[in-house]
């Protein structure tokens, strides 16, 4: 039987594996926050997708040699390997996070990698440093393997979109703090960031945006959706003409919402997210006075 391109994932069936995923996912990440150069926007600390998960890419560690961190969502497997020939690798399975985190963690000293990653997660309700989170301790692989298969499509979507942009724009990437896979173009200007705002939105919310992207869900809104914003907000942008028809704004969390379950039941999946993403940027750059002549 031919693997489903686009299939289905309610939140609701998968929960506690999501929520331990991510959690493997922000251990893993912050290694590459600790190893990769800074640059703006966080754009050093994302995951990218494969043929097979989620990669770190290389990055520099101890001496001359580069690190590599590979989600393998097929065999089910967390996979570390270094320039030099070093490779150690962990199963993905029904575990604790803090399992994982120790069995990690020694898997880098065994590579001789000296790396200290703060042991808070980000951008979730529960802070149980990562050592000593016993709760969270799920992982269903039919789950996780369809999860990536959404992430897959949407990635080839979102590089099309991506493709004929000429300003300064990111990679299609996953980060691994919202869990949301993600593309985003700039104005070029920069932004004041939102009043009261931490150090992670300082740092990321200081550049005019526009973004695009693809999250599983959460409490705030508890399905698989893709999401497009503009920041700073302008006015009108709630009232905008969005296509397709199934598309919304989302007073709560300011942004366009298209429901993922109304582009796996389009007759064609993919034309839905390039128009989704296509009229989403051109209503939101249009109301910021984007120099579109310049950016495109």
């Amino acid at each position: 039987m031919p693997e489903m391109l686009w299939p289905p994932l309610p939140l609701e069936s998968w929960q506690d594996t999501r929520d331990t995923l991510q959690l493997y996912t922000q251990i893993v990440g912050k290694v590459r926050l600790e190893l990769s150069p800074p640059e703006p926007e966080f754009a050093h600390v994302t995951l990218y997708l494969t043929a097979r998960g989620m990669t770190t890419g290389p990055m520099p560690c101890s001496g001359d040699r580069t690190l590599q961190i590979d989600f393998d969502f097929i065999a089910h497997r967390v996979v570390l390997t270094t320039s030099d020939g070093g490779i150690r690798s962990i199963a993905l399975a029904p575990r604790s996070v803090a399992d994982f985190h120790k069995e990690f963690m020694t898997l880098l000293g065994e590579l001789k990698i000296t790396c200290a990653i703060t042991p808070m997660p980000q951008e979730v309700a529960d802070l149980t440093p990562f050592h000593e989170d016993t709760k969270h301790a799920s992982y269903d692989a039919e789950s996780v393997h369809r999860f990536w298969q959404i992430l897959k499509q949407v990635d080839t979507s979102l590089k099309r979109h991506r493709a004929p942009f000429r300003g300064r724009h990111t990679p299609v990437h996953f980060f691994w703090g919202g869990f949301d896979l993600a593309y985003t173009r700039y104005s070029g200007l920069p932004a004041t960031p939102p009043p009261g705002a931490n150090m992670l939105y300082r740092l990321s919310m200081d550049a005019q945006e526009i973004y695009a992207g693809f999250w599983p869900g959460d409490p705030r809104f508890p399905e698989p959706a893709l999401a497009s914003y503009v920041y700073p907000k302008p006015a009108g942008i709630e009232r905008a003409t969005i296509r397709p028809s199934a598309a919304f704004w989302n007073e709560q969390l300011g942004l366009f919402i298209l429901r993922y379950d109304d582009v796996r039941s389009a007759p064609s999946p993919a034309d839905t997210l390039k128009e989704f993403f296509a009229s989403t940027y051109e209503a939101s750059a249009a109301l910021a006075g984007w120099d579109r002549a310049r950016l495109e």
